[in-house]
């Protein structure tokens, strides 16, 4: 029971005493105003959440979320599917060209 409550305060003084420092980012102003708003809304401070997000990367050592290129509709995954199937019966010979192009 001691070793728990001393790990507990180890870990308490460590966080609360830990070096600070200063980052600063370039962000759109309209974007920090939204963020800062989100913030608000959830009971965080914009430093309490970039703080959430660093610790959460570097204990699972990736972007803790996925970061996808949908703004682009072409490469979603329906037409991504239709164009693998395409590829594929063009490479065994079943394809058929389409009309606008030119041989």
């Amino acid at each position: 029971m001691i070793d728990i409550v001393n790990k507990i305060v180890y870990i308490y003084v460590q966080e609360k005493f830990m070096a600070q420092t200063n980052i600063n980012i370039r962000i759109d102003s309209q974007l920090k105003k939204q963020f800062e708003t989100f913030c608000a809304n959830v009971g965080l401070s914009m430093s309490a959440a970039f703080n959430v997000f660093a610790k959460t990367s570097v204990r699972l050592q990736k972007i803790p979320f996925e970061i996808t290129a949908d703004t682009d509709p072409f490469y979603n995954e329906s037409n991504m599917k239709v164009l693998a199937k395409s590829i594929k019966q063009l490479e065994e010979g079943k394809g058929v060209e389409h009309e606008l192009i030119e041989a």
